[in-house]
């Protein structure tokens, strides 16, 4: 949530959000020219680089090569380590050999130590170094001075390092005195010679720098941030050449494709509490992933930038042959203009630590970043249905109320959720004893009919001394403290808070340790969490978070771990969610503010929205970008949070969160009830049938999240990930994969009559997954559509498990049978997976699970196990096999494993070329053939 607040000298008043007239106040955000550090990186000019790597110092053991860096600018030194690393990918360390205290270096997020791949000398001369990146044929060469690093795989150069010269290391020092300062800094001069200019040049990058505004203390607005350590920002440039598409470093509410900042801000990665973000701009949102993709129709390359400060990236794009990286590559290429799009990151403290991810296709990039920073954990079953919220639901009755409206109305759901008003004052961990005095027998109620319920708890507590959860977090002393040493205080939701050190393994620890049953009063099984405002959101702090100069546990700044907050908050909810079960039941756990690694810990959602068709819209992006970064468990509040949506956009958005990956409905409190029933039967008929159809596909989705789990897979991918040489689809957003079986085209304008549907693939062919109708591949076309219309497409060569009896909860399903939709592609042949076991416990790691494999080649469709070490059992058997696209046989036969044979019953539709099998009643852990003569 967001907030509508003024401050009137020392209190605090919050006020009724006038939902017409909302929209971000852009004087809360530093541009990059109000941010010191962003102003002096980015001051400086591509050019010959003031580092030189020095390398008669150069030392190669097993695993590593270490360089010393010259600075001639500052004569200062900095340690250059290159670790060539198991997976095709290379990790570039960049520190100060002897600073005045230690730099902060990230730490959790990376799931173990990266394993080494050997490097070897294959070549050297005065002023370039040669080396092998282990086995997959990349070399690295490391130039001397100027300082820079190529990667080449054979003759083709895949990226630079510091090719522009803007490595900018900013050396942690004493303070000088300020009229000596003024002193050093030179004169300007309005007319110059030329030649004159070019020797100052030389001789003013040779001089030592010098402190200006900023640098010790910073201003912004009525907020001063203190530095006491001074200036220790880091940035660095890459070189792309032959890429124009790059993606990722989300989030930010933009196109897919990132666009180039000049003449614009850089995108930036801090996490901000932004109140009605705008569209279309490079403004930080709630979460940061530094994590950036390039693509073309050769390879695909990832820059990891490990760094949880706040941090900037420009990009730019520029024809190869201009600079001296381009004079190179047309060498190697025999001429040739090629597009080149270079990346700046620019940090405010810790050091340079960077992953190169070589792919070199998007399925390896997805691999190499996943071994790193883990994969997406496995949902609960339950968290890939439908949930319904709103802030707030008022009490239990009005709870009991809804839930019987979706039954009455026949309308599936799996959770309800509490926003901040069920608390007691908004203390987290209790209960409004007026409003819901028995959580209980609430939670009881629901659980019959096999429901859940999402309970928010945010990491501000309020400062009280009646309050339990404040008093023994101020007792073992586990807050974040002020520059001073005291507790910091801000102003949040319950009023004046305190905010726990998450850094801390301690605050964690005890912080998961309030979940179990006898401390969360009046919790169960079936409630899980919610982490909202954890960017952190502090009302009356500098940009609505914490100041910089606060500090957590180790002495570190605010400022060095900023982007890190929200997922300590996930992680120690998460742990606690497991530890109440004794580490057997899966936990559901939303966060708002993430980082690289959030994966690990449950879904993402993007905040508060509006509803405006164009936050509609954005919706698709924003999820593929985080998808693209690991986080699969994504999704958009449906209907916008803010603003009442007109019921046609209310009813498209139902439409469009159905497929995607996390579905949500919720609403602001000042906005008008919107459950499905209150739109007239004819809407509500369209919304029930949206539902059913995301019940249907459930163990389509289940499968999906188990690939994301064991290969890193998005479960909803840009069309480039499927057909990665087809140019069409590199900046196309407004459809896209679900695995790689359907394609999904969302209607996300007003009144549209229509839409452009796009189908790629040379010789591949699409069904529409609701008439049937054949379409081959590529084309283009316009697809007429109703209210009643969502355009899905599925692939020809897939087969997708499906359970067409849609109950009133997924557990409800839980041993329905399936349907296997069997699409045929030009060759006749299909192929499929499926996934089960229990749905909510961690027994799948036991081997308690079933992962099965369907499929069709020349008129017969087998079934068997994918990994015969899972085993588990379920009475769910097929009850129909649909196949699209086939001819019609003469009979049908099914055969068991052991032999036994028998006839089945078929139908075939000659208009839609589609064969349905009925009941082969076969169970789906079974090994079985049916053939088709």
């Amino acid at each position: 949530m967001a907030v509508a607040r003024r401050l009137l000298g020392a209190a605090v008043v919050f006020t009724v959000c006038l939902i017409p007239a909302l929209t971000v106040d852009r004087s809360n955000f530093k541009t990059c020219d109000q941010s010191s550090f962003c102003q002096r990186q980015r001051r400086l000019q591509p050019g010959l680089s003031s580092y030189r790597a020095a390398l008669g110092s150069a030392k190669l053991s097993s695993d590593k090569l270490e360089v010393q860096l010259i600075d001639d600018k500052n004569q200062a030194s900095l340690l250059l380590e290159v670790y060539g690393l198991v997976g095709n990918m290379t990790r570039i360390k960049i520190n100060e050999i002897n600073p005045l205290k230690p730099r902060y270096e990230v730490p959790d997020v990376l799931v173990g130590t990266p394993l080494p791949t050997n490097l070897q000398v294959t070549g050297q001369d005065d002023n370039t170094l040669e080396l092998s990146l282990g086995e997959t044929g990349h070399k690295l060469l490391v130039t001397g001075t100027p300082f820079r690093l190529d990667i080449l795989s054979g003759q083709d150069l895949v990226l630079s390092v510091n090719s522009r010269g803007l490595l900018h290391f900013e050396h942690l020092r004493e303070r000088k005195d300020t009229d000596t300062e003024k002193k050093d800094v030179p004169a300007e001069t309005d007319e110059e010679n030329p030649e004159e200019v070019e020797s100052d040049k030389e001789e003013e990058s040779k001089k030592p720098e010098v402190d200006e505004p900023g640098m010790w203390d910073e201003t912004f607005k009525t907020h001063t941030d203190s530095k006491p350590n001074g200036p220790s920002s880091v940035g660095l440039d890459f070189s792309l050449p032959g890429f124009e598409n790059v993606y990722g470093i989300p989030e930010h509410a933009d196109n897919m494709k990132l666009r180039t900042t000049e003449g614009t801000d850089p995108y930036r990665l801090y996490n901000l509490d932004v109140f009605q973000y705008e569209l279309y701009n490079t403004m930080a949102l709630y979460g940061s992933v530094p994590l950036l993709l390039a693509h073309n129709v050769k390879r695909t390359l990832g820059i990891f930038w490990l760094n949880a400060a706040e941090t900037w990236v420009d990009i730019s794009s520029n024809i190869a042959g201009k600079t001296l990286f381009g004079k190179m590559l047309q060498y190697m290429q025999g001429g040739g203009e090629t597009p080149q799009t270079d990346v700046r990151w620019m940090s405010e403290s810790g050091i340079i630590d960077v992953f190169l991810l070589l792919g070199p296709s998007p399925f390896d990039i997805f691999k190499q970043y996943a071994s790193l920073t883990g994969t997406q954990a496995l949902p609960p079953y339950f968290s890939l249905g439908y949930h319904q919220c709103r802030w707030n639901y008022n009490d239990e009755e009005d709870v009991r109320n809804v839930d019987a409206g979706f039954d009455e109305y026949d309308l599936p759901y799996d959770v309800i959720w509490l926003d901040i008003e069920h608390a007691d004052g908004k203390r987290y961990f209790t209960w409004d004893p007026h409003k819901f005095p028995n959580p209980r027998d609430m939670l009881s109620g629901l659980k019959e009919k096999r429901r859940k319920m999402v309970a928010i708890v945010d990491p501000h507590i309020k400062i009280d001394s009646g309050y339990r959860v404040h008093n023994e977090i101020r007792a073992q002393n586990l807050y974040i403290k002020t520059k001073d040493g005291s507790d910091y205080e801000g102003w949040c939701w319950p009023g004046s808070a305190a905010y726990p050190d998450f850094t801390n393994p301690e605050m964690r620890k005890w912080w998961a340790s309030m979940f179990s049953y006898d401390k969360y009063e009046g919790s169960m099984d079936n409630l899980f969490v919610w982490n909202d405002m954890n960017e952190p959101s502090v009302f009356n702090g500098p940009e609505v978070t914490m100041h910089k100069d606060a500090l957590h546990w180790g002495g570190w700044e605010h400022r060095d771990v900023h982007n890190l907050y929200g997922l300590y908050v996930q992680r120690a909810t998460t742990e606690g969610l497991i530890q109440r079960s004794g580490g057997k039941e899966r936990p559901f756990v939303l966060t708002r503010a993430f980082f690289a690694g959030s994966q690990r810990y449950g879904a993402v959602w993007t905040g508060d929205n509006a509803a405006e068709w164009d936050h509609l819209k954005i919706s698709i992006p924003m999820c593929l970008s985080l998808s693209l970064v690991g986080i699969s468990f994504c999704g958009a509040d449906v209907g916008g949070f803010f603003k009442s949506p007109e019921t046609e956009l209310l009813v498209r958005w139902y439409q469009a969160g159905a497929y995607q990956p996390f579905f949500r409905a919720h609403a602001h409190l000042d906005t008008p009830r919107r459950e499905p029933w209150l739109h007239g039967d004819d809407n509500m008929a369209v919304i029930r049938d949206v539902l059913r159809q995301r019940y249907t596909l459930l163990p389509f989705w289940y499968t999906l999240f188990y690939k994301a789990l064991s290969e890193g897979e998005p479960v909803m991918r840009p069309l480039w990930v499927e057909f990665p040489s087809d140019v069409s689809t590199f900046a196309m957003d407004s459809q896209y994969m679900l695995g790689s079986a359907l394609l999904v085209r969302p209607v996300t304008e007003a009144k549209a009559r229509g839409v452009q549907v796009y189908l790629p693939g040379d010789g591949e062919v699409w069904y529409d997954v609701h008439s049937y109708q054949r379409y081959e591949a590529p084309q283009t076309f316009y697809l007429p559509v109703t209210m009643n219309s969502i355009p899905v497409y599925q692939r020809g060569g897939s087969i997708i498990p499906r359970k067409d009896r849609p109950r009133r909860t997924s557990d409800c399903m839980q041993d329905d049978p399936f349907t296997l939709y069997v699409a045929l592609n030009l060759q006749g042949e299909a192929r499929g997976e499926l996934f089960l076991d229990d749905g909510h416990s961690f027994n799948y790691e036991q081997n308690e699970f079933l992962f099965r494999e369907f499929n069709y080649s020349q008129g017969k469709l087998t079934a068997s196990s994918l990994d015969p070490s899972g085993v588990f059992k379920t009475p769910s058997w097929i009850e129909r096999i649909v196949i699209i696209g086939a001819t019609k046989p003469s009979s049908i036969t099914l055969s068991l494993q052991g032999g036994s044979e028998s006839s089945l019953e078929f139908e075939y539709d000659q208009s839609t070329s589609v064969i349905t099998v009925r009941k082969p009643g076969v169970n789906i852990a079974s090994d079985f053939t049916v053939s088709l003569r």
